[in-house]
């Protein structure tokens, strides 16, 4: 369990060390919610917590550095949140020199909960590290189906849709002024749930490469459809093919995001994706 008093310590320590404010998540009547500290005598210390619920932190800190250019944040970052501003930096909607990270460590609870493959950052300056607890038991579920048992498995989960945007709304990967989701050439307008399976499809194309695996979508999902499970499987393909893992490595670019030779376009378009 992590010390209020100790993350208390660690924010006035970045704010007199230069940052101009610390984002993190304080009470609000009996509620957890996003807050800046922006000085050590701050009545907010007061009310800092940790544990608990989650925020897209990484996409509220977007926000911050777009309103307020020049000024530097510090961030309370799980795993999740590092990777999350590992890619974002790569797709320049993050400046690093402009953030601070100050590692927070899941707890095994936390990490048996989500099913994190990674349950803490880089450096961990609060917390201990706890044993990763990735999951696949959705995936294992679909992957062994015939295909029209699993297109079937599929459209059912995708019928309960109601088309809320929670998924795309939450993702700290999710940062396009124009929405392809919002597009009436490719999504229906007023149609729940959307057509079968485009608006998913359209998703999940976009995530590949991208989705740090936070599980967010999961958590805002109000019909419980397993959307982090098709996310995963994304990933898989793409660490298979490619080697490459989002988030993992700040100096290596998402594949899919440069054009490269015939051979490697080929090797892409025939990769095959099943879920």
């Amino acid at each position: 369990m992590v010390d209020a008093e100790e993350l208390k310590a660690l924010i006035r320590k970045k704010l007199e060390e230069g940052a101009d404010a610390f984002l993190c998540l304080v009470d609000e009547e009996g509620s957890l919610v996003p807050a800046l500290v922006t000085g050590a005598d701050s009545p907010d210390l007061e009310r800092i917590r940790v544990g608990g619920v989650r925020y897209p932190l990484a996409k509220i800190l977007v926000e911050l550095l777009r309103e307020y250019p020049g000024r530097r944040f510090a961030v309370l970052a799980r795993g999740c949140d590092e990777r999350a501003l590992v890619e974002l930096a790569k797709l320049e909607q993050v400046d690093p020199d402009r953030v601070e990270l100050v590692g927070l460590a899941c707890t095994e609870e936390e990490a048996r909960a989500c099913g994190c493959p990674k349950p803490y950052p880089t450096r961990v300056d609060l917390g201990e590290r706890a044993e990763p607890a990735p999951e696949r038991e959705v995936i294992e579920e679909a992957e062994f189906l015939p295909d029209p048992e699993r297109l079937r498995f599929w459209e059912e989960h995708f019928s309960r849709c109601i088309k809320c945007y929670g998924c795309r709304n939450v993702c700290p990967m999710c940062f396009c002024e124009d929405c392809a989701l919002e597009n009436p050439q490719l999504v229906e307008p007023g149609v729940v749930p959307p057509e079968f399976p485009s608006f998913h499809l359209i998703r999940a194309l976009d995530m590949a490469g991208r989705c740090v695996d936070c599980g967010l979508c999961d958590e805002a999902c109000p019909a419980d459809i397993p959307l982090r499970s098709i996310y995963r499987r994304m990933q898989e393909v793409m660490e298979e093919r490619f080697g490459y893992r989002p988030g993992e490595d700040p100096e290596r670019r998402n594949p899919l995001s440069e054009l490269g030779t015939e051979a490697e376009i080929k090797k892409i378009m025939g990769s095959g994706l099943e879920i």
